[in-house]
């Protein structure tokens, strides 16, 4: 059974990207379908935790000072334009959510602090903002291919998780915001971003950029998948013999450590005061070590690093100054959208990575609502097709034992420390041959599968394999270290690096060089 739809906006992805981006269509006039892979509210790396955002009033010396060190930290690749425009937008829809009711903490001056978001809370003060407004739900309704007509995006299709049913809406303009790729690796909150919108954007013709900034790794207890870091700016970190590891930067300590044996933190330079405040602000990091019976502010505890891929890292679809791809129609926000103008070459970590998602969220919805509105009534008449890069849906025919050995794949070349945490050249040579490998399999004839859950498993494969050798092929052509492209053949920053590297394609991929790093 197959369900067809229509809007003059489709969002894909229900996290606050894509809530954002369907509240700002709606409220421009159009009519919306937002479709998750989950359900709205739940799903998503946001709803399972909180997470900072940045909150400066316009003309402050705080915005200056958020401008400034963003622009410090992006080593010459952020632009103070996008920041601003960045900082504001998400300032105004701050207002809105206090205008709506949620809840922000008072500090102990009394007053607002609207610099944390509780993600649960938040997430559904959206969910029940989105309903209000009138905008269709699918929940657990993955896409699984865009459509286009003319060369512009036009539409999608998808499926029905739990009752299977096929689900096609037409639409005037989509809006990707189905969030980055973590390849699966049990980061608290990720497993479900796999990187499939920057496949269908890609089989679209879309242009992916900041893909090698993608070696980014969050520290986390052993026997747990949160990988909030702000707890380990007060820790101590030794190895199992007890000596304390130095270092400047926590995820090189522990990333050094790590291949001589188990790295441990103890919390102990967290005042009586800090310690309050994480065990209100960010409960869920402690969970497990309660549940254990270990006091991190005064023993031991065993680390690893987790890695998460494009969802902390930068890259994503390449978007312009109103969120537009570089394909007609399609529209991208949140963690599917690169962020090197506002983070350069490093992680925004919580606080920029969720002030992106609100502020990329607003500007796509606004112009893909616009867009829509210009092409008048007659876009529901159009012919729909496929992307032009897929005649077939890559990887949707793959049997269950297929597509576990392609995650596999993906795994084992963006995992390990000596992958995207530092790499050389013949290392990402290597990776490349078997991820090669490894896609010629998933691009083979489509075998139609009548499973939902076969089909999906299949396209993340494809999405994960995709990903995996778009970041391989924007590292090796970026030849220097650079944030958290690292490059041990590579050691220094070369003054005359590409301030942008783009990258498109499937089976063939190209990497162009943009500009000069400032």
């Amino acid at each position: 059974m197959s369900v067809a739809l229509a809007a003059d906006v489709l969002v894909l992805g229900g996290g606050p990207a894509g809530a954002w981006a369907a509240i700002e269509a709606e409220q421009s006039g159009a009519s919306v379908i937002l479709a998750d892979k989950g359900r709205v509210w739940t799903s998503g790396a946001t709803a399972a935790a909180n997470t900072a955002v940045i909150d400066v009033p316009p003309g402050s010396a705080a915005r200056a000072q958020v401008i400034s060190r963003r622009l410090q930290r992006g080593l010459g690749l952020a632009s103070a334009d996008w920041v601003e425009r960045m900082v504001d937008e998400a300032h105004l829809k701050l207002s809105l959510l206090e205008d709506w009711g949620y809840g922000f903490a008072v500090n102990e001056n009394g007053r607002l602090h609207r610099g944390t978001l509780r993600g649960p809370d938040y997430m559904q003060l959206l969910r029940r903002r989105l309903l209000k407004l009138g905008v269709k739900l699918l929940d657990h309704s993955p896409a699984l291919q865009l459509l286009m007509s003319d060369g512009a995006v036009s539409g999608a299709r998808g499926l029905e998780r739990r009752g299977g049913e096929s689900w096609t809406a037409r639409a005037g303009a989509v809006v990707v915001a189905t969030g980055g790729c973590a390849f699966m690796s049990k980061a608290l909150g990720t497993f479900g971003l796999t990187g499939d919108g920057l496949l269908m954007g890609a089989e679209a013709g879309a242009t992916l950029s900041g893909m090698e900034f993608s070696g980014q790794y969050g520290i986390s207890h052993v026997g747990a998948t949160v990988t909030k870091n702000l707890i380990y700016d007060w820790a101590t970190f030794s190895d199992a013999n007890g000596r304390r590891l130095e270092g400047d930067d926590i995820f090189d300590i522990v990333a050094r450590a790590l291949p001589n044996g188990p790295v441990y933190a103890i919390i102990d330079k967290a005042s009586p005061y800090i310690q309050e405040g994480l065990r209100r602000g960010q409960p869920n990091i402690l969970l497990a070590l309660d549940r254990q019976g270990i006091d991190p502010f005064r023993e031991r505890f065993p680390v690893t690093l987790r890695y998460e891929g494009t969802v902390r890292g930068v890259g994503g679809l390449r978007i312009d100054a109103k969120g537009a791809t570089s394909v007609p129609g399609l529209f991208a926000a949140g963690d599917a959208a690169s962020r090197e103008s506002v983070v350069g070459a490093v992680s925004g970590g919580g606080g920029p990575n969720s002030t992106w998602a609100i502020a990329t969220g607003c500007w796509a919805g606004r112009s893909a609502a616009r867009f829509a509105a210009e092409l008048g009534p007659g876009w529901r008449e159009r012919t729909t097709r496929p992307g032009r890069h897929a005649e077939f849906s890559a990887g949707e025919g793959l049997r269950d034992e297929e597509a576990a050995e392609g995650i596999e794949v993906a795994q084992r070349e963006v995992f390990p420390l000596d992958h995207p945490y530092a790499r050389d050249e013949p290392t990402i040579q290597r990776s490349l041959a078997r991820l090669d490998e490894a896609w010629a399999h998933v691009r083979a004839p489509w075998r139609p599968s009548g499973d939902p859950r076969a089909r999906l498993r299949g396209r993340e494969t494809a999405a994960m394999l995709a990903t995996a050798r778009w970041i391989a092929s924007a590292a090796l052509a970026r030849r220097e270290t650079r944030g958290v492209h690292r490059r041990t053949d590579f050691p220094a920053l070369d003054p005359a690096g590409p301030a942008r590297l783009e990258v498109s394609g499937l089976d063939r991929i190209t990497v162009h060089a943009h500009g000069l790093a400032s």
